[in-house]
Parts: structure tokens; C-alpha cells; sequence
């Protein structure tokens, strides 16, 4: 059982101007594989059925994972689980529409106030995490996360459960060079690189 590092599914400039460069190959090729290092070691010594079990997997049943292995797992195996997802929903050019936009309107009363409230989510998460839009007994919900928690951990472990559909990381390291203390006008211009369609394919799946 060993994670690898995957390539993104584009180029480390396709995100312009909303995404620089720069950051993008500090963020996936150092922090991330930071993270698949560590997380690699954290699960050195676990029991065979954990060691068969998927990052996905894992992060599922965490209240198997040994208390002196458990915040290891969660920080970087989260971390991996959660980038490997964030890098999937990036793209310039799509478009919300569909199934998925009239479950937003429905469940928040329009796209605009959708946006609102991930956007609150998103900047009021202090310190380091992430923001969500999760879908919970076939209602759509924003949530947040601290540091590499996620929705897939459940209640017991992220204080929120659910199944991802969309998440923006709020590591300073996914912005700063480029927004500095901005992060507002990061989660501004997040907007403009949402892969809809991966997100789309996600809402189907989850009904």
C-alpha cells in the first residue's frame, strides 16, 4: 500500500490568470506530494484490513484507525484524499446548468445565494481548511472543514458528514502568492475555474 503523487489533469497554466502558475506547482508538486509522503508513513504498521482499504476507504473508518496512528492519518491522508479531489473540479469554461443548477436553486433559493453562502463559509473558516457543498439524504448543504478534515470522515471526526461535490481549499498555501491576505478575491475568482460538469457527474451520483 503505497499513495503516489497524481499528474494533474491539466496543464500548471491552464487556470490563468484566476490561478497562477507558480502556485500551482508549488501546490501540487510540494505540498501535495508532501502530504503523500506523510502520509505514506502514517500508515506504515496498520492492520492488514486498513492496509487493503482505499484513501477513501480509510478516511471511512477512522474509528478502526489506532488512536496513536489516528491524527497522522487524518492530516495526510486527508490531505491527499482532499487535494486529489480539489485538483478533479478545476477548469476554465464550464457551466452550471442542468439537474445540478435546479437542486442549487431549490435547496438555497438561487445560484446567486448559493455562492453567497459557500463564499461566508469559505472566508469565515479561521485559520486553515475547507469549504464544501455536500449532498445529505438527497438534500444539497455548504459546510466547512478544519485543517484536511473532510465530509467522508463523518460526524465523529470533521463535525459534518456527506458526500463532496465541491470543495475550495483555504490553505493559505492555495493563494497566497498571488492574493496575498486577499482570500475574499480568491473565493471571487474561484468561480470562474469550477469544473461544473465534473460536479454535475457528482450530483448524479450521489442521488
Amino acid at each position: 500500500m503505497a499513495y503516489t503523487l497524481p499528474a494533474l489533469p491539466y496543464a500548471y497554466d491552464s487556470l490563468e490568470p484566476y490561478m497562477d502558475v507558480e502556485t500551482m506547482h508549488i501546490h501540487h508538486d510540494k505540498h501535495h506530494q508532501t502530504y503523500v509522503n506523510n502520509a505514506n508513513a502514517a500508515v506504515e504498521g496498520l492492520p492488514a484490513e486498513l492496509q487493503a482499504l482505499s484513501a477513501e476507504e480509510l478516511l471511512m473508518n477512522l474509528d478502526k484507525v489506532p488512536a496513536e496512528k489516528l491524527t497522522a492519518v487524518k492530516n495526510n491522508v486527508g490531505g491527499h484524499v482532499n487535494h486529489n479531489f480539489f485538483w478533479t473540479l478545476l477548469k476554465v469554461g464550464t457551466e452550471l446548468k442542468g439537474s445540478l443548477k435546479a437542486a442549487i436553486e431549490k435547496d438555497f433559493g438561487s445560484v446567486n445565494v448559493f455562492k453567497e453562502e459557500f463564499a461566508k463559509a469559505a472566508a469565515g473558516r479561521f485559520g486553515s481548511g475547507w469549504a464544501w457543498l455536500i449532498s445529505k439524504n438527497g438534500k444539497l448543504s455548504i459546510v466547512s472543514t478544519a485543517n484536511q478534515d473532510s465530509p467522508i470522515m463523518g460526524e465523529k471526526f470533521a463535525g459534518v458528514a456527506g458526500k463532496p461535490l465541491l470543495t475550495i481549499d483555504v490553505w493559505e498555501h492555495a493563494y497566497y502568492l498571488k492574493y496575498q491576505n486577499r482570500r475574499p478575491e480568491f473565493i471571487t475568482n474561484f468561480w470562474n475555474i469550477v469544473n461544473w460538469d465534473k460536479v454535475a457527474e457528482l450530483f448524479e451520483a450521489a442521488k
